[in-house]
């Protein structure tokens, strides 16, 4: 089997971004040459990696291979995210973050390191329980204390953040407005259903109500 077949199948097989070393010492074998030492096999093992990102940039492929969180991983292009949302519609939804979670990871996306009081401010809600929302998602994890009165603890996001998001580092974030226009139809998205569900509970609890109120008035008339 050829270097490229080799890393094509593990970037695939890969459930998270693996790194350049990782690939390394799983084809260690097949880029062996004799004499060869470490940092001549990772520049063989780069060099192939390149060569088949090129190829899976180009117009045939509605997947490429690219660098997200330190490692590499594949994940469809841009141009067919239409298509690739409408069959996602089609599956059961993923849970969502309701929209005060996906505020408030917005502020920390932007703003990291940042403390709760200062998130407060931006949002000009509490957003203390949204917080423990945040870390048991593994979305954001503390960055210290800030060195001011109270010491408050700082929070970042994290790497599992960069993953759900598929960005290679917080450089790559779109802008606010960009950002705040996705929370929007996230949170419309999962809105509508609801309201939905809410109207069709209403008219079952209104039903038997108007039902007891033609009964009372049949009663009475007779």
């Amino acid at each position: 089997m050829s270097l490229k077949a080799q890393l094509e199948a593990i970037i695939y097989a890969a459930e998270t971004p693996i790194t350049l070393e990782q690939i390394t010492q799983l084809v260690k074998e097949t880029v062996i040459v004799e004499g060869a030492d470490e940092a001549e096999m990772k520049s063989r093992v780069r060099s192939s990696l390149e060569e088949l990102v090129g190829e899976y940039g180009g117009p045939d492929h509605g997947i490429e291979i690219r660098q997200v969180a330190g490692g590499y991983r594949m994940s469809t292009k841009p141009e067919q995210h239409e298509v690739v949302r409408a069959f996602a519609k089609s599956l059961k939804p993923p849970i969502r973050l309701s929209l005060p979670s996906l505020e408030t990871l917005a502020v920390i996306a932007y703003k990291q390191p940042v403390t709760v009081p200062e998130i407060n401010d931006i949002r000009g809600v509490d957003s203390g329980g949204v917080i423990g929302t945040l870390l048991d998602r593994k979305l954001i994890t503390t960055a210290g204390r800030k060195q001011v009165i109270g010491r408050p603890i700082l929070y970042k996001t994290t790497k599992e953040f960069l993953m759900r998001f598929g960005l290679k580092d917080v450089n790559e974030l779109p802008s606010m407005e960009e950002f705040e226009k996705l929370v929007a139809e996230s949170f419309q998205a999962e809105l509508i259903p609801a309201e939905s569900a809410a109207a069709r509970e209403n008219v079952a609890a209104a039903e038997p109500e108007v039902a007891s109120q033609n009964v009372s008035g049949a009663e009475k008339a007779g």
